[in-house]
């Protein structure tokens, strides 16, 4: 604790703080969700946007792109990460869903959609924070880009119609949008991979990795929390009202969510250790495993079904659970590092 930044020292809490603004605005402030759902291009939030890529530049400008072969190259950390974002994760939101909420059609359809969403932004934060592989998330996010493009509306189709029929449950219908999924995938990965991977490429060549890493990464760091803070507070601001009067609503998405969150993590977790990763592969499989794309999720629920929709509701709902939940399990990782994975030279000695 010593070691870290007076800021990084008090995450939890900024984030916390940030919630409660978020959602005191929201409450409070007439007319102010209505203006920031005005803003919008292509579905999407502008002020949304920009804080993700104010909280994503920083982080992917640390990446060292030269070193991301090696990855490319493990096929235990492709395999494990593809199929328990795409396999496991769409799967037991799927269960939970109907478990916690089979009286509750809107509801449900709306958590088996975030589930399907897999994290391409704010995966990068806990990922670091946690002192993970780097080089790995922004391959695996990649990966995860390219399935959420082809394999997003095949697996709503699925989970939403066909799997129910076979186990004699009501269906839903529902149509996504390939164009909101792929201008997700580039706003939100695309502009700040290539704004830290051209930082990179032209800093070291310029001022070499020693300047580089020692003297302009540290400058624009902060601004990763700066961004993630910036997005809470617009995040919560948005849904602030309707999450405030439907509080019983609001806690039976949330237990599941949780149960998700919280099970998807660990899991990962321990099946990446199993299959021989070290801990810093293992934490971004496992963050990489847990997180989901709230603003996909988001506007694919209002686009298909509105903006007063359950399912809308449900998706808001995701990043009020998500947020705090990986905060936590940032800690729990660093805490089971040592534990998990003795002699392992990737472990942060904090």
């Amino acid at each position: 604790m010593r070691e870290m930044s007076f800021t990084d020292r008090w995450l939890a809490l900024w984030i916390l703080l940030a919630m409660a603004v978020g959602l005191l605005l929201g409450r409070f402030v007439p007319g102010l969700n209505a203006a920031l759902e005005s803003v919008k291009i292509g579905g999407i939030s502008v002020p949304i946007a920009i804080g993700l890529l104010v909280m994503m530049y920083p982080v992917l400008a640390k990446v060292r792109y030269d070193e991301t072969r090696r990855i490319g190259a493990d096929r235990r950390l492709l395999v494990t990460s593809l199929a328990l974002n795409w396999i496991v994760g769409p799967a037991l939101m799927f269960s939970l869903a109907w478990l916690f909420l089979a009286d509750l059609p809107e509801y449900r359809t709306g958590l088996i959609i975030v589930g399907l969403a897999r994290c391409i932004a704010m995966v990068f934060v806990w990922n670091d924070l946690a002192c993970g592989d780097r080089e790995a998330a922004a391959v695996l996010v990649a990966l995860n880009s390219v399935f959420q493009v082809l394999a997003f509306g095949a697996l709503g189709w699925f989970y939403l119609q066909v799997l129910p029929s076979w186990l004699g449950l009501p269906t839903a219908s529902a149509e996504f949008s390939i164009g909101t999924i792929v201008l997700s995938v580039l706003v939100f990965l695309g502009i700040p991979l290539v704004a830290g991977f051209l930082t990179r490429l032209i800093g070291e060549r310029v001022k070499g990795r020693t300047w580089y890493e020692g003297r302009f990464l540290p400058e624009v760091g902060p601004w990763a929390l700066y961004g993630l803070l910036f997005t809470i507070v617009l995040l919560f601001a948005l849904q602030g009202e309707a999450i405030t009067t439907s509080p019983l609503d609001v806690a039976r998405i949330a237990l599941p969510l949780l149960l998700y969150f919280t099970l998807m993590f660990l899991g990962s977790l321990f099946l990446a250790r199993g299959v021989g990763l070290n801990y810093a592969k293992s934490t971004t499989v496992a963050f990489t495993a847990a997180g989901n794309n709230f603003e996909l999720a988001i506007a694919v629920a209002i686009g298909t079904f509105g903006v007063t929709s359950g399912q809308a509701l449900a998706g808001v709902v995701g990043p009020l659970i998500e947020v705090p939940v990986l905060v936590a399990l940032v800690y729990v990782s660093l805490w089971l590092g040592k534990r998990l994975f003795p002699n392992d030279a990737t472990v942060p000695a904090r």
